[in-house]
């Protein structure tokens, strides 16, 4: 494993002019920004942030986090509203836009580099008042812990997350962030350490140290603030693959894990794919995230209560005006009738009315070899399509995040298979259909 560790340390480690000129990009942007905060009271400093800060950075994608100190009694109406013009006014030569995270911050490009500039307010450790309050704290501690071979050891843990899809914070991927690389690196002093340890690594184990308990498949603690564990926001899928590929580089090293791995599709469940597309009313990437992902999961249960099986699920947003749910289902139709089963005869008042009421509506009643009372009822759908449109018509108040009701209220689209996909919603809707690229490495 050293030898494949060695080779992708030399490819992840930006060259010298690569460095040079992320530095020259970076000091034009903090300029920019330094000059603009003069106009405000109430901002106290500026500092850069991120991996940039801490020098874990990959040449291909580095962002430049800079960060707006605010003083740390400034409400939080002020705090947005300087910040974005603070954002909008130092770097208007670059196209400047909103982003969101618990808080808007703006960001732009200067040559293909993204600067971010992050509001946060200026207060001691533990006395958070935004979630980016933490990040300064973050990037002085890591940058006083790691030491250079730590932080090539970091770049080398991103590669292989990312080539495995499972690298990224936001609520779109629930997957691993920046920070929590450096803190695993630390933790377990490289990236082979760590491969062997989470190869063998039980559940709800703790990485880190802390007096509270938490009830996530692994907990990793915050080192600058025990009551917090960054596993959180990692799902449990990313976890899991995280430990099978870990298992499986340490059984069989190879290059092939550090980078992309095609998926294996199974064309022939194209027809099992429910899809449901709508437009909705911009906002805020994870706002509506996290209203279609919980959708998504309402209306699999829903489709579950239906008669109609959900093997998997996913959403896909392009974050600007279009959704889409995605169901892959054990089939789009089904059979009229199917049985239900009552209780035991045993339960007098129970059986009495589950045989009555049966009598009349079920087309057959029987008793069952197991003392339950059975009917054999009729289904009103027994075609996905038509099941969800009327689902859809009928309760939007009962099982749609409130947040989504307006927008599908407006109309929807509900298709099987790929015909009406663009390139792009085919591409996430394959993901349902597939072998997923991380278990093929078992092979």
């Amino acid at each position: 494993m050293k030898q494949i560790i060695s080779k992708v340390s030399k490819s992840v480690i930006p060259s010298k002019v690569i460095e040079k000129s992320k530095n020259q990009i970076a000091e034009i942007a903090f300029e920019l920004v330094e000059k603009e905060i003069e106009k405000y009271s109430e901002v106290i400093g500026l500092e850069f942030g991120g991996s940039f800060a801490k020098g874990t950075w990959l040449s291909k994608d580095a962002d430049v986090d800079i960060f707006i100190k605010f003083k740390k009694t400034i409400s939080e109406e002020k705090f947005e509203k300087i910040s974005k013009k603070i954002g909008f006014n130092s770097l208007k030569k670059y196209s400047p836009y909103v982003r969101y995270s618990q808080h808007p911050y703006v960001e732009a490009k200067i040559n293909n580099t993204k600067i971010n500039i992050v509001p946060c307010y200026d207060v001691k450790i533990g006395e958070w008042k935004s979630a980016a309050d933490r990040s300064p704290f973050h990037t002085k501690f890591m940058k006083k812990s790691l030491t250079t071979k730590m932080k090539n050891e970091v770049r080398v843990l991103k590669t292989f997350l990312k080539s495995n899809g499972i690298y990224g914070a936001e609520i779109a991927k629930q997957g691993f962030s920046g920070y929590i690389s450096e803190v695993l690196i630390l933790e377990f002093g490289s990236f082979e350490n760590l491969i062997k340890s989470i190869s063998k690594i039980k559940e709800n184990q703790i990485i880190g140290e802390t007096s509270k308990s938490f009830e996530t498949s692994i907990v990793v603690i915050d080192p600058i603030d025990s009551n917090r564990n960054l596993a959180a926001a990692i799902s449990d899928e990313n976890i899991g693959k995280f430990i099978l590929i870990s298992r499986a580089l340490k059984n069989n090293p190879s290059l092939g894990f550090f980078k992309d791995k095609k998926r294996r599709v199974v064309n022939k469940f194209w027809k099992n794919l429910l899809v449901i597309k709508f437009n909705f009313k911009p906002r805020s990437p994870d706002i509506i995230w996290g209203q279609i992902k919980r959708t998504t999961s309402m209306l699999s249960t829903q489709l579950e209560l239906g008669g109609f099986t959900v093997l998997r699920s996913k959403s896909y947003t392009d974050q600007q005006n279009e959704a889409y749910l995605m169901f892959f289902l054990e089939s789009t139709k089904i059979n009229e009738i199917y049985r239900k089963k009552g209780p035991e005869f045993f339960r007098e008042g129970s059986t009495h009315s589950f045989i009555s009421k049966n009598l009349k509506n079920a087309e057959l009643v029987w008793l069952g070899n197991d003392k339950k009372i059975v009917s054999l009822e009729k289904r009103k759908y027994v075609d996905a399509v038509n099941f969800m449109k009327v689902f859809l018509r009928e309760n939007l108040q009962v099982c749609i995040s409130k947040g989504l009701q307006a927008d599908l209220k407006k109309g929807f689209k509900i298709s099987i298979g790929n015909k009406n996909l663009s390139k792009l919603i085919k591409k996430e809707a394959v993901e349902l259909i597939s072998v997923d690229g991380t278990l093929l490495h078992f092979n």
